[in-house]
């Protein structure tokens, strides 16, 4: 059941990165080091364009860890460092793009009105903004926060 969750999380991010300009370029990017959630791209009118590593954490409304946010340990941040720079490695058209790394913070819980649970992921509705809740296969999601450049 968790995968699901953190899967709607990830869609959820991605859908609301994409309606704020952003392309993205992979999910669950993947090698020895670790796992990637999102990798974005948003294109520069007069610069480079940027290139986000996003780590997505998709928490219940009753988790200990700030919704996520401890979990993102220094231990954490190296291996999505080494990962970065692995994926970096193999794409030298990149490689010259300001990189940063962001954490999206997720809130799911379960909607007490729905009870089936689909391992389909439908579209999600538009415009999302921060702070609102609304449901969607049976949970009740909430982009809680979106936090650009949250380690180095």
């Amino acid at each position: 059941m968790s995968k699901v969750i953190g899967s709607l999380g990830e869609k959820l991010v991605s859908h609301w990165l994409e309606s704020q300009g952003w392309q993205i370029l992979h999910h669950q990017w993947h090698c020895r080091y670790g796992e990637i959630d999102l990798i974005a791209l948003q294109e520069g009118q007069t610069t480079l364009p940027l290139l986000s590593f996003v780590e997505v954490k998709t928490r219940s409304q009753r988790n200990w860890d700030q919704g996520g946010l401890l979990a993102i340990t220094p231990s954490k941040q190296a291996k999505l460092i080494q990962t970065a720079e692995l994926f970096l490695s193999d794409r030298p058209d990149l490689i010259e793009y300001p990189c940063r790394f962001d954490v999206a913070l997720v809130g799911c819980d379960r909607h007490p009105t729905q009870t089936s649970i689909s391992k389909d992921i439908p579209n999600f509705p538009h415009p999302i903004k921060i702070g609102q809740s609304f449901s969607l296969n049976g949970y009740r999601l909430i982009l809680q926060d979106y936090i650009e450049s949250a380690f180095s």
